[in-house]
């Protein structure tokens, strides 16, 4: 069974079940007040208008029984897996494993780096722990996707410029269709969330598409009304 999807730059159809909703990032650090975020001087504001489109999208692929997965950055508490150009990067005291508000910043098991309780994975929803910005990069995600047959990707989360944007293009030259849920991804720039989603669909959609989590709701709901 194919099901329509309307998005820019076209509508996409594809088959439910071999379709993932990916959630890229909705960590505590990056969304909450007094998080890592917020200590740079970001509105974590921001990002927090992506959470309620991401719960519409998430009980939408939950109710048509689709694959759904979780990212998290963050890296080992020794820090192994963190290249030293990026450990480097930022201002002393505010760098990947130094002290934050909600524990080291960036390190896997602190509460900083959970995802936020609003959308806290069931726990048969696999939770990626990733190294880098996308989350193919060191991680098990392909094979987990090619395992359950799967050949698109609806994707949300943050930033929409960095980690949506990596893994949407890692994904493209994976050979995945990939849709942003436009309203489900945000960015502490809202330049840079409009640009990056112009990216994904120019050019006739050279890495996606985009669309947004009430016509992605739409979506599944036609799809549980036609199984």
């Amino acid at each position: 069974m194919l099901i329509t999807l309307d998005a820019e730059p076209g509508p996409i159809r594809f088959a439910p079940n071999r379709a993932a909703l990916i959630l890229i990032d909705m960590q505590r650090d990056f969304l909450e007040p007094g998080g890592f975020g917020e200590t740079l001087g970001n509105d974590v504001a921001l990002l927090q208008m992506a959470v309620g489109p991401c719960q519409m999208a998430l009980a939408a692929a939950r109710a048509a029984e689709l694959l759904v997965i979780h990212t998290r950055e963050g890296h080992r508490p020794d820090l192994r897996d963190a290249p030293p150009a990026k450990l480097e990067r930022g201002a002393p005291s505010k760098r990947i494993g130094d002290p934050g508000p909600m524990g080291r910043i960036l390190i896997r098991g602190e509460a900083g780096h959970d995802i936020v309780a609003a959308l806290a994975p069931l726990p048969e929803e696999p939770v990626i722990d990733k190294p880098g910005k996308g989350a193919f990069h060191q991680t098990d995600l392909d094979q987990l996707l090619r395992n359950n047959g799967i050949d698109t990707l609806i994707v949300g989360g943050v930033t929409t410029e960095v980690c949506v944007h990596t893994t949407i293009r890692e994904a493209n030259d994976r050979g995945y269709r990939c849709v942003a849920l436009a309203d489900a991804c945000a960015s502490y720039f809202p330049e840079f969330h409009r640009i990056g989603l112009e990216m994904i669909k120019a050019q006739g959609g050279i890495f996606g598409w985009v669309s947004d989590a009430a016509s992605f709701r739409n979506a599944m709901n036609a799809a549980v009304r036609a199984a």
